[in-house]
């Protein structure tokens, strides 16, 4: 076993030898050398030329003038590829990874159906989490600014009561989680018979949180005649089930390209036991080229035990999981994207969806479950450019 870490310049120890046998760790069939690679320079992209100008999609004056506003000149591929094609009625299917502007390429098209025809409760927008109907509900505010169109956040978590109210109002798009949609659809207060125009949101992982039947639940509550809009970042079994059942001569619009990491520098991190772990992670994280740090741990109780005692070792961290309200969720993640703290301890499912810049490191301080949520993971540093580096504890 090699002695010393070179991707920080950490020195491992060696682990104390047990008698008796130790259960696997969860996780453990995903073999370590998947965890380990030698950061390689990618080869240069050929820099995406668009076919359009935001002034050519012949969006309202005021789209325009806010997209100007805004200070967008040039579209994004997602953007120059899906928004002709979604102005002329068809639907759509956009594979595209978070981050590439995928939210404005369709929000843009509704805004401009809503302008010719502001028909309430007639967009449902489902994302797999609660941060990323959050993200999608600013950026619509955001767009529409200034056109008297109005949305409402339907997800679980916040007052169920006050969202009640909001769609009883009667609001021209709804965005939401499924479960949330499906709680106010059996409770007979959302009513979906209007809605023209549907879109699904990051749908792979909808269909891995288990939300396929919730989807199917409440798709049949639909008019048939729409337009469906359905965004992967990959188009995965479950994906391709629904596109065929819900959407009708759907083109296919790929940005998806680079998937590997082979950028990002990964290593893993031997250790005994949980707590041998934490005093590593500890060590590690006094570092100082550990700047912006996401943790991945495997529950909502052992993130947050372990965000607390990072914090009670000076080293001040914030938790996410699906046990902590809206309002301190939100407050975490504005609190680790503006600097107020660099590091932030996460579920899987809490941390879907959420576009974080500038993370420096990625830990998995418990091994993911299936390669596919190590790729997901480690995907969160080495972004736009930047060196990124992504660690795996392995107990011994």
């Amino acid at each position: 076993m090699q002695k010393s870490y070179n991707s920080s310049g950490f020195r491992r120890r060696s682990p104390a030898p047990f008698k008796q046998r130790r259960a696997p760790q969860k996780g453990a069939s995903i073999s370590s050398h998947r965890f380990i690679n030698k950061a390689t320079t990618p080869e240069e992209e050929v820099k995406y030329v668009p076919t359009h100008t935001f002034h050519d999609f012949g969006l309202n004056e005021r789209s325009v003038a806010t997209i100007d506003h805004l200070g967008f000149t040039e579209p994004t591929p997602i953007q120059d590829q899906c928004i002709p094609e979604a102005l002329l009625g068809r639907d759509v299917i956009g594979l595209a990874n978070t981050g590439t502007g995928k939210t404005a390429a369709f929000l843009l098209p509704i805004i401009e159906k809503l302008d010719k025809n502001p028909a309430l409760v007639s967009v449902l927008i489902l994302a797999p989490t609660r941060e990323l109907a959050q993200q999608i509900e600013s950026e619509f505010r955001r767009f529409s600014g200034g056109q008297r169109l109005f949305a409402t956040l339907v997800v679980g978590g916040m007052n169920i009561q006050r969202q009640i109210q909001q769609v009883q109002r009667g609001p021209h798009v709804i965005i939401g989680t499924p479960g949330r949609i499906k709680d106010l659809i059996n409770r007979r207060v959302l009513r979906l018979q209007n809605v023209n125009t549907f879109v699904l949101d990051e749908a792979d992982r909808m269909c891995d949180m288990g939300f396929v039947n919730d989807i199917r639940s409440i798709e049949a509550e639909m008019p048939r005649e729409r337009q469906t809009f359905c965004f992967s970042a990959t188009m995965t079994p479950s994906v391709k089930t629904i596109v065929e059942a819900f959407m009708k001569q759907p083109v296919t619009i790929s940005v998806v390209k680079g998937q590997s990491n082979d950028h990002i520098e990964q290593d893993v991190i031997p250790a005994r036991d949980k707590l041998h772990k934490v005093e590593l992670l500890t060590e590690l994280l006094k570092q100082p080229e550990f700047t912006k740090v996401l943790i991945f741990g495997e529950t909502k109780f052992g993130v947050q035990r372990l965000a607390d005692k990072l914090s009670n070792e000076n080293l001040p961290a914030v938790a996410i999981h699906g046990n902590k309200s809206q309002s301190q969720r939100e407050r975490a993640l504005r609190d680790f994207k503006m600097g107020n703290v660099n590091i932030m301890v996460a579920t899987d499912v809490a941390a879907r969806g959420l576009d974080i810049p500038h993370v420096s490191h990625v830990i998995n301080f418990d091994q993911p479950k299936q390669y596919e949520d190590y790729v997901h993971r480690i995907g969160r540093t080495g972004r736009a450019g930047k060196d990124g580096k992504a660690l795996t504890f392995i107990q011994q």
